[in-house]
């Protein structure tokens, strides 16, 4: 069958040049935003000594864990300053940190309508599919095209890959809270602000905060795919790495960001049982 093929690439690209056109004011305000607060966060990370930023992390890891978490993190940090990547490592948290904060500022409102609107939920089901199952290269496309090169496009990026769970686990959590509560808290007077609050959220915590932990740890997946767009960090120096086939220098690097992936894991999977527990 010889059929006329679809052009898919040409109406992509006129949607491109469209949003560009027609937005970059909008996509300017983003850019700023994001910029500002990626710089603040990793101007406050880089404003502490290492080693005092190590015992803060160390006693947090103690107050949330146990002393075992704590020993990992005092161990895990002091050799990521060792290794001499202690600032990258402290802009590639930058980077994560800001990524995952929108999305969950955006995932767990998401999350709540799909819950309440079926509707709602029909259409950003495929639409999380799509974002889901894209490769995460493709994504680099359009947030260099929208937001030039640099950290923002990365955060841009990581955000669009690593919200789904927030908004699916948040969802899942809503929808699972018992009928029967609902129906008691409707025969009680409720308004739905109250059932939300009162209710639902705080039933629903421990699967938003498995959403929230998936988020974190997708965002940090994303670093090395970031740094093809001249986001900084650690992930510049594990693709610089493979770049120039320097497997050692790509290995302290890769070990730099599976101490902090395990430190960031930990610590929110504490918070989840202390939230199972409560």
């Amino acid at each position: 069958m010889k059929l006329p093929k679809i052009p898919l690439a040409d109406w992509i690209e006129w949607l491109e040049g469209w949003l560009e056109t027609n937005l970059e004011p909008l996509f300017g305000f983003i850019r700023v935003v994001v910029g500002e607060t990626v710089n603040g966060l990793e101007a406050a990370l880089s404003w502490f000594p290492a080693i005092v930023l190590i015992l803060l992390f160390t006693l947090l890891a103690w107050f949330i864990g146990k002393w075992k978490m704590a020993l990992f993190t005092l161990i895990g940090l002091f050799v990521i300053e060792n290794l001499g990547y202690w600032s990258q490592t402290m802009q590639t948290l930058a980077l994560v940190l800001t990524a995952a904060f929108i999305s969950v500022l955006i995932g767990v409102p998401t999350g709540i309508l799909c819950a309440r609107y079926n509707s709602i939920q029909k259409i950003v089901t495929p639409v999380l599919d799509f974002m889901q199952t894209m490769p995460a290269f493709v994504y680099l496309l359009p947030a260099v095209t929208f937001f030039s090169l640099g950290v923002v496009p990365g955060v841009i990026s990581s955000i669009i890959f690593a919200i789904p769970p927030t908004i699916r686990l948040t969802n899942l959590g809503i929808r699972q809270v018992p009928e029967e509560l609902v129906e008691a808290a409707d025969a009680f007077g409720s308004t739905p602000a109250q059932k939300l609050f009162k209710l639902q959220l705080p039933i629903a915590k421990p699967t938003i905060m498995a959403g929230i932990n998936q988020t974190i740890m997708l965002s940090l997946s994303m670093v090395v795919i970031a740094s093809m767009i001249g986001a900084q960090g650690v992930g510049a120096y594990v693709y610089r790495a493979v770049t120039q086939g320097n497997t050692g220098v790509g290995f302290e690097a890769g070990l730099a960001i599976v101490i902090l992936a395990i430190i960031l894991d930990r610590l929110t999977q504490q918070v989840i049982r202390k939230t199972n527990t409560a």
